[in-house]
């Protein structure tokens, strides 16, 4: 429930909102949020001589200041610039009790030191503000004849940029390590098995695990992988990997939306023969809990399909990572070259808003074997607005700080599946793959 703020003549207004056990407060200046049975919530002036601690302990709200109105555990706080005692406070609106507590002209530091302290001793202290700061490590084309330790090379000089950035995590692009082999095709799919990883980490990669670890910052990393199943079924796979700043893999996913074709097509000017190298994940979308958030993975083509995006959504995912290698030129509608990057950010954006989660998406671009790919790197708020953007064609570092209670903004309000999704009336996106059935 949102009252709204406002305020003028040195008076501060502050709008608390409980939503379940979350408080959003509509003043950005200092907050800290408890869960449960303590809620404090810490908001100065402009000038530092002005707090407002409220406390909800069961259905009783606690309140230093001068006025308080209390609806259903809304509470809207003003008191004046000087920071004097309070007056009497306004009856309550709703059935929950309401206390008010004089300042008795004690110090701003002194009465925060003290709602603080017993915050922790009940146990109920979260960090003051959920955040991570996050990069993009783009790539520029890689080219058939590279290395993979030449890559690696690249990799880390990107991580490490994001390192002394003090990113907490730096997300890569998808098949990072090879160049973009499916645009060719061969008699046997075996004959390209050395574009795949068999194992990760690996001889050539480890260095870059070992490099995050030293620097303490995570990694997304996408490649191709060749995986023997217990029954000697050989399954090749496009997948992501999730890595957390101390080297240990998080999860890996496999890429669910493969594109392309899979037989030889000499009427193109190049392949795009994903189907015929990759196999759709048989897992679906998960959400993995690493660097304080819920976190997601999605690669090149998924971002593109709403399903994607709505299926991390349901699971409360707050961060999604993207790696991708898009063609400019797109062989079956050339008219849609000019709309790629256009494209690339209206579904990452629209994916975004609709889920109220960050996107992250990071591209592998330029010239690669004569084929011009889209970069234009992005960092996406759930808001659907663009807070980073890369402006190269090359190997570049974008970053963004990741306020992750900003999802709650849209998730809690216009978003609030709970509340408002219609399941029951969307039977044919589970029975249905399309108009023919």
């Amino acid at each position: 429930m949102v009252v709204g703020a406002g305020g003028g003549g040195g008076v501060v207004v502050v709008v608390v909102v409980v939503v379940d056990v979350v408080v959003l407060v509509v003043v950005d200046v200092l907050v800290v949020v408890l869960v449960d049975v303590l809620v404090v919530v810490i908001v100065g002036s402009v000038t530092g001589n002005v707090v407002v601690v409220v406390m909800v302990v069961g259905t009783t709200v606690v309140v230093v200041g001068t006025t308080v109105v209390v609806d259903d555990v809304v509470a809207v706080v003003s008191i004046p610039g000087d920071a004097s005692p309070p007056s009497p406070a306004h009856p309550a609106t709703s059935t929950h009790a309401v206390t008010m507590r004089p300042t008795c002209h004690r110090t701003v530091p002194s009465l925060a030191a003290e709602m603080l302290h017993v915050a922790a001793r009940h146990g109920r202290l979260s960090p003051m503000e959920r955040k991570i700061r996050v990069a993009g490590g783009q790539m520029g084309p890689i080219q058939r004849a590279d290395e993979r330790e030449q890559v690696v090379e690249r990799l880390i000089a990107l991580l490490t940029e994001a390192a002394d950035l003090g990113c907490d995590l730096i997300v890569f692009p998808e098949l990072t390590l090879t160049t973009f082999f499916p645009r060719w095709h061969t008699g046997k799919v075996s004959d390209f098995d050395h574009f795949y990883e068999t194992e990760m980490p690996n001889a050539a990669t480890q260095p870059l695990f070992d490099e995050a670890k030293r620097r303490g910052i995570g990694f997304s990393l996408g490649y191709a992988l060749l995986e023997e199943a217990a029954d000697g079924v050989v399954h090749r796979w496009n997948v992501q990997t999730l890595v957390d700043a101390s080297g240990e893999i998080v999860g890996t996913f496999k890429k669910v939306h493969i594109p392309g074709h899979d037989e030889f097509d000499p009427a193109r000017p190049f392949q795009h023969a994903e189907r015929y190298f990759f196999e759709p994940s048989p897992d679906g979308f998960g959400v993995w809990e690493a660097f304080g958030a819920r976190v997601g993975m999605m690669i090149c083509n998924d971002r593109r399909w709403p399903e994607t995006y709505r299926e991390m959504g349901l699971q409360g995912v707050e961060l999604i990572l993207c790696g991708y290698n898009t063609p400019i030129h797109y062989v079956p509608d050339p008219s849609q070259d000019r709309l790629q990057g256009f494209h690339n950010k209206l579904v990452m954006q629209s994916g975004a808003y609709q889920n109220g989660t960050f996107v992250v998406g990071v591209a592998k671009g330029g010239v690669e074997e004569g084929v011009a790919s889209l970069c234009e790197s992005i960092i996406v708020a759930p808001s659907g607005e663009i807070l980073a953007e890369a402006a190269t064609d090359g190997d570049e570092v974008i970053w963004a700080d990741l306020r992750l209670d900003w999802c709650k903004q849209y998730t809690g309000t216009l978003f609030d599946m709970d509340y408002y999704r219609r399941p029951e009336v969307y039977t044919r996106l589970t029975t249905m793959r399309g108009p023919n059935g």
